[in-house]
């Protein structure tokens, strides 16, 4: 939010870091978090096909029909996003609302089925509290991606300095009370051993509240709750590449908008990357694809936090005359808790994350000198 007020332009954490960093790490974190955005928009839609399921048990049979919807999810929104982002803003106003009943069905109802027992014991993973901690932070961040996402079409957004601070704070409260109550209220309602298998554990949680009309109420719910995330992030997705490449750090296909102002380019490109790992990803299983899909884009978007949070001090240290009768001591604290917590987050993430991770954070290289030579060449 800070940082939001003290830099209103497009491109979230990439304007950030750069501003604190410079091109090429700016570069490396508009390209992971890119990365961040595609993986997410595949485990949004695996979870939406997951909940649809419910209605239709061939999507979760048929790992071949799971991708089609889950693929036709994603280039549908991808159409309603390519027409601007004021149609987008209006699916996702209607998402929003529509999302939120059975929500708060489950977390309020919800206690009146709690079962205390179930979190007894608390830590069945059979490693240290501070181990086991350690291994799901990764994942329980994924529930809070985004809390970002309102900084990042800055440039569309009326007096940014004062609407995308508040919208952060406000909608991360709100968002963070509902999601602790209803997700303790679903490990009240459901036994550790059931919980881990199931595929749509809001639906379970509400089929043994009130029955199975009500499975099928919190599971489209849910799959309206995913369609409208889906709908965010493929905003987001075209969004970060045309920031970047404004700035010359993405190749220039990605800067051309359509008539609409969408990112035409940015955001087809994308989505064929999202329905390439989506189509390659499908044999793990739901559950077992959902779980290393948010893995990889929890751990690509904590590369962004990490300097994001770092490039906040170097502002505040360069440029101190501009900040000059501020009290920047609790801001600085907050940087310094946020760095910190993200690196505590890779490490939870898992070997095979921060392999796959890295791996394709280090694969943006080539393409950052490749820009770059045809930079220099353009100037001869």
């Amino acid at each position: 939010a800070r940082l939001a007020r003290m830099i209103p332009r497009a491109g979230g954490p990439y304007t950030y870091s750069r501003q604190g960093f410079g091109d090429f790490i700016g570069f490396l974190i508009a390209w992971g978090y890119w990365i961040s955005l595609m993986c997410g928009n595949a485990a949004i839609a695996v979870a939406m096909v997951s909940y649809a399921g419910v209605f239709w048990p061939a999507l979760s049979n048929s790992s071949g029909v799971a991708a089609a919807v889950a693929g036709g999810a994603v280039w549908l929104l991808t159409i309603v996003n390519v027409m601007g982002v004021k149609m987008a803003g209006r699916v996702q106003v209607v998402t929003t609302v529509l999302k939120l009943i059975p929500l708060i069905l489950v977390a309020t109802v919800g206690y009146a089925f709690f079962h205390p027992g179930n979190f007894v014991p608390l830590n069945v993973s059979g490693e240290s509290n501070f181990a086991a901690i350690t291994a799901t932070a990764t994942l329980t961040l994924w529930a809070f991606l985004g809390l970002e996402s309102a900084t990042i079409p800055a440039g569309d957004v009326i007096d940014p300095e004062r609407t995308i601070p508040k919208a952060t704070v406000l909608g991360t409260i709100f968002t963070a009370v509902l999601y602790i109550l209803a997700t303790a209220a679903v490990m009240g309602i459901i036994a550790p051993a059931d919980l881990v298998a199931s595929t749509a554990p809001f639906a379970d949680a509400a089929q043994r509240m009130l029955g199975p009309w009500a499975a099928y109420f919190v599971a489209a719910g849910a799959a309206v709750s995913c369609f409208g995330a889906l709908n965010g992030w493929i905003l987001n997705q075209g969004q970060i590449p045309l920031a970047a490449a404004r700035d010359g750090l993405f190749p220039k296909p990605f800067a051309k908008v359509g008539r609409s102002g969408a990112p035409n380019t940015a955001l087809i490109i994308s989505s064929i990357f999202v329905t390439i790992l989506l189509a390659t990803n499908f044999t793990r299983g739901l559950v077992g694809l959902f779980t290393f899909i948010i893995l990889l884009a929890t751990l690509t978007s904590l590369i962004p936090f990490v300097f994001a949070a770092a490039a906040q001090l170097i502002i505040f240290i360069r440029e101190k005359k501009r900040f000059e009768g501020q009290r920047l001591t609790g801001a600085s604290i907050v940087a310094v808790l946020a760095f910190l917590y993200s690196l505590w987050a890779v490490g939870g993430s898992g070997q095979e994350t921060v392999y796959w991770g890295f791996l394709l954070l280090l694969a943006g290289i080539p393409v950052y000198v490749w820009i770059v030579w045809r930079r220099a060449k353009s100037e001869e």
